[in-house]
């Protein structure tokens, strides 16, 4: 797909020392009676103190599952991993978002095709307007003529696993 050529790309990113910190801050103080592990409930009272929003029985289920079956619960390294893709993750979204409202010059909340055209021209003057008209048609599956910034976050994140 086009868009794995744009340079749309999740950056892997090192915590500062004092988000680092933080992090681990928030691990102890979600380790309920210094066990050396976030039990689930512990895990999701930590997602709520960093992120904001209380994890999804669905999201919990399947960094449990991917855990050592040995341990009772998220050790401190793995816990810091977690946290450090769900940052890249944030960010990358913060990206997408960014891109996507650059292109969105009307404030609509979609993009249509004159819009795609308008931005193309202005990034990538010599790309062919066949090809901009492709990409587009690739993104608007259900053919309305308009793109949703889901639409969009969707083709770049597939975009990505194609590179």
């Amino acid at each position: 797909m086009f868009f794995s050529e744009a340079g749309a790309r999740p950056r892997t990113c090192e915590a500062s020392p004092s988000e680092h910190r933080k992090w681990v801050e928030v691990f102890k103080a979600c380790d309920e009676d210094n066990k050396g592990y976030l039990s689930r409930e512990d895990f999701k009272v930590a997602v709520v103190m960093l992120f904001g929003y209380k994890p999804s029985k669905i999201e919990v289920d399947s960094l449990m599952s991917s855990i050592n079956p040995s341990t009772s619960g998220i050790l401190l390294e793995s816990f810091l991993n977690i946290v450090r893709k769900k940052k890249e993750a944030q960010l990358y979204r913060n990206e997408i978002r960014h891109i996507f409202t650059a292109f969105d010059v009307h404030y609509r909340g979609f993009l249509t095709l004159e819009d795609f055209k308008k931005a193309f021209r202005q990034v990538a003057p010599k790309l062919p307007e066949r090809t901009i008209l492709e990409v587009f048609r690739e993104v608007d599956q259900d053919s309305d003529g308009h793109i949703s910034f889901r639409d969009f976050e969707y083709a770049m994140k597939c975009g990505q696993k194609e590179a």
